[in-house]
């Protein structure tokens, strides 16, 4: 995320080519990556009982549930990169994409909001039980809402994302 924020910046176009695929293979990397943290962040919760341990079981299917929305995301931005001669070719292309029905919520409202509302929910209940500080999810949810501001903020959107899911923040 971090990557394509800073290669998107560096692109004044904004539009198809090198920076754009270069930043977009980026992204989906980084998206794919949380197929591994989703399930480690899980185990973290440890042996819980009752209503604790389904919470954390949905919060853990939830982000699963939304990564793949996000990684067609930016697999649909690879594409319409490839396909498009300039930025209005792009912007038609795209317009095209989303007048399919079903994809408009699946790819770019309900599906993506599953994945950050799951990774959240993980995170609170990991500091609900003490086992991350209680501003690594308030760190997601800045970083969330800083990128969906503007996608020129997507470098801080992803600092926040690092410092709130760095390694060595997990016991």
């Amino acid at each position: 995320m971090l990557v394509h924020g800073a290669v998107r910046l560096g692109d004044p176009d904004h539009g198809p080519g090198l920076a754009w695929t270069t930043g977009h293979l980026f992204l989906l990397a980084g998206v794919l990556q949380f197929a591994l943290i989703l399930p480690a962040q899980h185990r973290l919760t440890g042996p819980a009982r009752g209503a604790a341990r389904l919470g954390a079981g949905a919060a853990t299917l939830l982000g699963p549930a939304g990564t793949p929305a996000v990684a067609a995301q930016a697999t649909i931005d690879l594409a319409v990169g490839f396909r498009a001669a300039d930025r209005p070719e792009t912007a038609r292309l795209f317009e095209e994409i989303r007048s399919h029905p079903g994809v408009l919520p699946a790819v770019y409202t309900v599906g993506p909001t599953l994945f950050y509302v799951g990774l959240v929910w993980l995170l609170v209940h990991l500091a609900v039980q003490r086992r991350v500080s209680p501003w690594r999810p308030v760190m997601v949810v800045l970083g969330t809402a800083t990128s969906a501001v503007s996608l020129d903020l997507l470098p801080l959107g992803a600092l926040s994302f690092t410092a709130a899911l760095l390694p060595r923040a997990l016991p």
